[in-house]
């Protein structure tokens, strides 16, 4: 297959890196004009790998997951830690340039749809394929902004100043319809794999309606189309969790959408963003909390760590756990990648001592391994692994999740979660209880740990309808024998930092300021 790392240096189309201020206005000071443009198979191709090339870096990838229970921002001046705390308000520009980047894909997406007929001679099925692919990246856009802000205008054509200012909030339900419409008939013009890895096929168009259908709570659609993706037979699990974050998992069969990345080419910094203070000094950005770590059950009893049954030993809280907590977090005696071992304690004299002052080091006693590769040791800030957007794994987690709640309790569902957990570098006990509930607990936990840090907890909070029980109070972290008085733990608490989620309105975020400021017909979500 040729390597889809290469097609992003042809990204001439960028057509979502202005700074207008109105994101719907379709005739931005960037975008090339139609009589110049759009007259060969070349320039269809480099239009929609200019959609494409908008996805996000490590900034937002990774900091999503960090505005619910498992992470939390080092630097509380910034305004990342307002929304992590939900201390926000519309005004805040995390929620403003969240908005402007959906947006973004969805405008560049319907610019391509309305001008790639004006090619004349084209193939009609790389045509139609293209087509496909910016439906899709277009439904990724607002099954996103959904969950973030609630009925969001849907607009699937270019509107002009006057018309973006009229623009209304369509219903949840008429979006959620036109994201499982395309998604469905996106797929049929798909193929399952594509030549270049990296663009959308159509097991990716099936699974991302797999997710949006979970996430309405359409369950049966969920399950049907998760199934799909199931019975393609082309993707799989891939045999080490560890590898997928890494370049040697890159070509996993597993992945199914990512956001391609190449050194030098299209770089991230995610290794500089969950560094070790001790590796780079002021760089770290978030680091993982207790909640995530205590999620992580044992291994050789499979129960949850505050099971007296369990076997969990505090003074030896690392052993015997999940391995995936070891694939995804640097606890203390982890050899960092360069070769010394972690030492969080206090007293400990390194680098990453929790409390030394420097507002880079860890306040949990953790740092985040998940995409933090050796190779990148020496240029911490030009990263080339993939970021995923969409992994089997999930998959195999909405049809088990979707099962559950239909009450379909078959096989099928208990061996979807012990593949997962069954991968040969996870080995974690079969699931074998067919009881709803406790099945329902141990899917989340699942999705917790499986898939921490790529973006999906904040989404799983709100449908599940727990952050008042999840996103609130001190943030904590490690626990650890007191060196003074032996015997005796201490477990790491930020008592000045204190998130305060409302039930009453920090299940969706603000609509933007800004934008109520352009368009007087957009309400403001309850609560703001």
């Amino acid at each position: 297959m040729k390597t889809y790392k290469a097609f992003f240096i042809c990204c001439l189309i960028l057509t979502t890196t202005s700074c207008s201020k109105d994101l719907l206005n379709t005739v931005p000071k960037d975008r090339l004009a139609s009589e110049l443009f759009w007259k060969t198979e070349e320039d269809a191709i480099y239009a929609a790998n200019g959609i494409y090339s908008i996805l996000g870096n490590q900034w937002r990838y990774a900091s999503m997951d960090a505005f619910t229970d498992m992470g939390h921002f080092i630097l509380q001046w910034r305004a990342e830690s307002e929304v992590e705390k939900h201390t926000f308000d519309a005004s805040n520009n995390v929620i403003a340039s969240e908005w402007s980047y959906y947006y973004s894909i969805a405008r560049a997406s319907n610019n391509f749809l309305e001008n790639v007929d004006l090619i004349t001679e084209m193939d009609e099925g790389l045509r139609s394929r293209l087509k496909a692919e910016a439906r899709v990246l277009r439904a990724f856009s607002y099954i996103n902004l959904v969950m973030l802000y609630g009925p969001v205008p849907l607009v699937t054509t270019g509107v002009d100043v006057e018309e973006a200012k009229s623009l209304t909030r369509t219903p949840e339900t008429e979006i959620w319809d036109f994201v499982a419409s395309e998604l469905t008939s996106a797929a049929a013009d798909l193929p399952p794999v594509q030549d270049e890895r990296g663009r959308i096929t159509s097991g990716a168009a099936l699974g991302l309606k797999a997710r949006a259908m979970l996430y309405a709570g359409r369950y049966s659609e969920a399950r049907t189309a998760a199934k799909a993706v199931m019975d393609l037979g082309v993707h799989a699990l891939h045999d080490s969790y560890k590898e997928l974050f890494d370049y040697a998992g890159e070509n996993s069969s597993e992945i199914m959408f990512a956001r391609q990345q190449a050194k030098n080419i299209q770089p991230h910094a995610m290794f500089a963003f969950f560094t070790a203070n001790s590796l780079f000094s002021q760089q770290c950005q978030v680091v993982p909390t207790k909640a995530l770590v205590d999620a992580y059950l044992m291994k050789s009893t499979g129960l949850p760590i505050d099971d007296p049954a369990s076997g969990f030993d505090r003074a030896n809280p690392y052993a015997d756990r999940d391995p995936r907590l070891y694939h995804t977090v640097y606890v203390n005696g982890d050899l960092l990648p360069n070769g010394r071992a972690l030492n969080t304690l206090p007293g400990s004299g390194t680098g990453d001592d929790i409390t030394i002052s420097a507002e880079n080091v860890t306040p949990t006693g953790w740092y985040f391994k998940k995409y933090v590769s050796e190779q990148d040791f020496g240029d911490p800030w030009n990263c080339g692994v993939n970021l995923i957007y969409l992994r089997y794994a999930e998959v195999l987690l909405t049809y088990a999740e979707a099962s559950i709640e239909l009450g379909e309790i078959d096989p099928s569902v208990l061996d979807a979660l012990n593949e997962i957990r069954g991968r040969k570098d996870v080995a974690m006990p079969a699931i074998t209880t067919t009881n709803q509930t406790d099945l329902r607990e141990l899917v989340r936990r699942e999705r917790m740990v499986e898939l921490a840090m790529e973006g999906h907890r904040l989404f799983d909070i709100r449908r599940w309808g727990i952050g008042e029980n999840t996103i609130r109070g001190t943030v904590k972290g490690m626990t650890y024998e007191s060196a003074s008085k032996p015997g005796n733990y201490v477990t790491v608490e930020l008592s000045g930092y204190v998130k305060e989620f409302n039930a009453d309105k920090h299940y969706l975020w603000p609509i933007p300021f800004r934008e109520l400021n352009l368009n007087k017909n957009l309400t403001q979500n309850p609560g703001f």
